[in-house]
Formats: C-alpha cells, sequence, structure tokens
C-alpha cells in the first residue's frame, strides 16, 4: 500500500513512523507528524496520508515531498507521478488522513477480497441525503445513490484503476476549473459519468472505534496546549446597508459574544451596530476592495496589535473558543493563512485559495507580507479569497486547510461526516435558522472563560 500526505510548508514536520510487524503485523500503528514552535508540541494539521503495499510492507509517501507544485494536495495532479514511481511495483494505493489509525494486518485482509488486477475504487460511503450546493446539486432526482469516500477513514485505489486516471489526466481536460470537495470531486471523475468504478464500500474501514475496524480516527482538533487569547484574534465583520438588519443581529444574539476584538465594515455608518465605511463601495460580489481595506486598516496604528486577522460574512456562523484553540498549533511569527481550501486549475498549476465564506484566518505576518508585495485587486468586486491565494501563491505561502471550517450550511453536508467533528464554522442562513444552528454544531456547553 501506499500513504499520501500533504503537510504545510510553514511546519518543520518531524516524521514517527511506528510499524510492529511482530505477531504476524497484528499491531496498529499511527503516523504521526508534529512540529516544534518555542518549545510547545505542535500537530501537523493540513496533511493527507497515503500507504501503498509492496508485497505487504508499506512504502510511505507524504505528499507535500512527492513533489514541490503545492497543488498536489488535490490528489489528481499527484497520480501521474505516483504512476510513474510506484505504478509497476505497488498492488493498492491507500490515502489516509494525519490522525487516521491503521491495523495493518486487518487492512492487509480487506484488500485481500478484491481482485488486485481489477479496477477498484474502496472507501467508508458518504452520500447526499438532498441536493447540496457544494456539489453542484449532483444527482439532484436522487442523491443518495452516489457515493464518495470519508477521507478520515481511507480509501483505496487498485493499481490499474490509478494507472489508467493518471494515463487520462494527460490527454483529457477537467470538465471543472475548481477544486471545492476534493472527495466527491474524486469520486465523480472516477466514475466518469458510468464509464469507470463507483466506490465500493468497505464496513472496516471505519472513523468510529469497533472490534472489526481496519481504520479507525480521532479528531481534526487537535490539542496544542491552551487557546489563544481573546486579544490575540481581531474579527472583521464584513455587512453593508441592507443586511444590517437581517444578518448583524444574528451575529450579536450568538458568537459576537465571544470576541475580544471586533468591527462590522459596512458602505454606510451605522451607530446602532456600530459599523465602520472603509470608503469602499459596496459590491454585488466580490468584495476585494473592502477585504485589502481591511488588511491595510489591521496592520494601522488605528487597531490594537493582535497576532491573527479572522474576516468573515455577516453570514458567517463561527465558534471563535474552537478556533483560538486551533491558533494555538499555529506560530503567528510565521505566514499562515488558514481556513477550508478551495482550488483553482490545481491539474494546470493554478492556485489553492481560502474560501471567504468559512472564515478566512491570516497570521499579522501573513498580512504584512501580502501588502508589502504590491499584490492588489484588480477591480473592487474582484473575488476578494481568490485573489488573495494567488497572491499568496505567487510569495509561496501555501494555504492551510482545515476541514473544521465549512462554506454551506450543516445540511449541505453527510451528517454522519460532521457530527464527528467539532466544528469551527458553517456559513449561509438560507432555508434554516442561524441561531438555531449556531446552538446545535458550534456552541459549547461549558464555554471556559478566556481573557
Amino acid at each position: 500500500m501506499l500513504l499520501n500526505t500533504c503537510a504545510p510548508q510553514h511546519f518543520k514536520l518531524k516524521c514517527c513512523t511506528l510499524i510492529d510487524f511482530t505477531a504476524n503485523c497484528c499491531e496498529k500503528f499511527k503516523l504521526k507528524f508534529m512540529s516544534t514552535f518555542h518549545g510547545e508540541l505542535i500537530h501537523g494539521h493540513n496533511m493527507k496520508f497515503q500507504l501503498c503495499f509492496i508485497q505487504g510492507v508499506p512504502v510511505i509517501i507524504l505528499l507535500h515531498e512527492l513533489s514541490e507544485y503545492e497543488g498536489v494536495w488535490s490528489i489528481l495532479p499527484a497520480l501521474p507521478l505516483l504512476s510513474a514511481s510506484y505504478g509497476r511495483q505497488a498492488s493498492w494505493f491507500f490515502f489516509i488522513e494525519e490522525e487516521t489509525t491503521v491495523t495493518l494486518a486487518a487492512v492487509l485482509q480487506v484488500l485481500s477480497r478484491y481482485q488486485v488486477q481489477e479496477e477498484w475504487f474502496l472507501g467508508r460511503r458518504l452520500h447526499d441525503n438532498e441536493a447540496s450546493i457544494i456539489h453542484h446539486y449532483a444527482f439532484s432526482e436522487d442523491p443518495i445513490s452516489f457515493g464518495y469516500p470519508d477521507p478520515a477513514a481511507g480509501w483505496a485505489l487498485s493499481a490499474p484503476l490509478l494507472q489508467r486516471l493518471a494515463e487520462r489526466l494527460q490527454h483529457e481536460n477537467l470538465k471543472s476549473d475548481f477544486t471545492i470537495d476534493l472527495k466527491h470531486e474524486i469520486a465523480l471523475y472516477i466514475w466518469e459519468e458510468g464509464n469507470g468504478p463507483k466506490l465500493t464500500a468497505v464496513p472496516e474501514f471505519c472513523t468510529e472505534q469497533r472490534d472489526d475496524c481496519a481504520t479507525t480516527f480521532t479528531t481534526y482538533l487537535p490539542n496544542c496546549g491552551d487557546p489563544v487569547l481573546k486579544k490575540d484574534v481581531f474579527v472583521a465583520v464584513k455587512t453593508c446597508r441592507k443586511f444590517h438588519s437581517e444578518r448583524v443581529p444574528v451575529v450579536k444574539a450568538t458568537w459576537e459574544k465571544d470576541a475580544g476584538l471586533l468591527e462590522y465594515y459596512s458602505d454606510v455608518p451605522d451607530a446602532s451596530i456600530p459599523t465602520i465605511s472603509l470608503g469602499v463601495p459596496n459590491t454585488e460580489r466580490g468584495h476585494c476592495g473592502k477585504t485589502f481595506a481591511i488588511l491595510r486598516r489591521f496592520l494601522s496604528q488605528t487597531l490594537p496589535k493582535a497576532d491573527w486577522l479572522l474576516i468573515v460574512d455577516d453570514d458567517t456562523l463561527i465558534s471563535l473558543p474552537r478556533l483560538r484553540r486551533l491558533l494555538r498549533c499555529y506560530d503567528p511569527t510565521e505566514a499562515v493563512i488558514l481556513g477550508e481550501r478551495y482550488g483553482y486549475g490545481l491539474v494546470q498549476k493554478g492556485y489553492s485559495y481560502s474560501t471567504g465564506g468559512a472564515g478566512m484566518v491570516l497570521s499579522r505576518t501573513a498580512v504584512s507580507r501580502l501588502l508589502s508585495s504590491g499584490c492588489s485587486c484588480y477591480s473592487d468586486d474582484a473575488p476578494d479569497d481568490m485573489v488573495l491565494g494567488r497572491c499568496f501563491t505567487a510569495l509561496r505561502v501555501p494555504i492551510t486547510h482545515s476541514p473544521l471550517f465549512h462554506q454551506a450550511r450543516p445540511n449541505d453536508y453527510p451528517e454522519t461526516l460532521i457530527s464527528m467533528h467539532q466544528a469551527i464554522s458553517f456559513h449561509k442562513h438560507w432555508n434554516i435558522n442561524p441561531v438555531a444552528v449556531y446552538r446545535d454544531w458550534l456552541q459549547d456547553a461549558q464555554p471556559r472563560d478566556e481573557l
């Protein structure tokens, strides 16, 4: 099997791989990727893994070491490289996350049920319960009919399938330039409108703890120590006049109380909120001009000096206590941009970006490097998140992904997937009660008092 990972470039990773082949390979092994900043143990929180079994012995590949190209996290650009390097030796390619625990003997036993000379796509099956915007409403008449893998449980490709996909990528353009939900898009690409295999569900690939599980999973929210302080995170809420009475009250009724430093930025000043006008006209989409004005204000002497900047929409729902816990895992003196990572044109050497609705987190160092570079909007209504992604790619600053940020509503994701996560954010108020969503998915039962 082959193990595939993708790590944030600003982490100096130490790899500790524990594989016990005694007792007929019945021991569990777990891959841990850690980084140390200022004596603190930091978990690398942006990785995927892949195991490759060659004659029963796993070859472990860290995806970020496979190529200097940052876009290999989206898997498809990595397939030709994997095929060229391991296609003749490996029987299976097995992708897992950084906190996935693998029982090697059990995985080998599962894979032995399938003919290795055939094309197989194996994993823990997820499906949409209703047509989802993040999947472009695919299979809207019967969303349950299409399955895609849970990356936390691991998913496998047989060597013949991976080799065919790699060859296909060399001669065929993708139907979409965007990478939004990788696991669903991988499944669609493999299925090839019915010409390729669908996902075969493997019950032994698990996220919960069961005796018959070959894989299990812990959490995407590591414990790196005490949360960063409220004063270390400045929150910028983008709004406009027409949403002052509709969306802003939801923010005030839910998560505003957890912010130590927060300002609302609008096209008009409104003392009742209050809002601040940055002199940028409101645009129906994009908001790049407003976002860059926020970045400049963040570095100015006008505001208290905070380590982190969080930029959200006025219809973003977010857990600031969980975010502060996650931020303890990162070094604010390095250029860090964190959120839900999307991609544009990644097979053609494009760029990654942190999608805006889920919340974009930038270290002060990242903001300083960005503004010093001269990179800017090509228009006020340009898509701010994509422009930031393009700028940071030019600066060789990687986008750090956390699956705890969500660009859409909870019902746009499989409940079995998000119910095991401590989500940090959701986005959009459409056809939901946003206060109830915040209470059910984001509000901790016993929040801690923090300065």
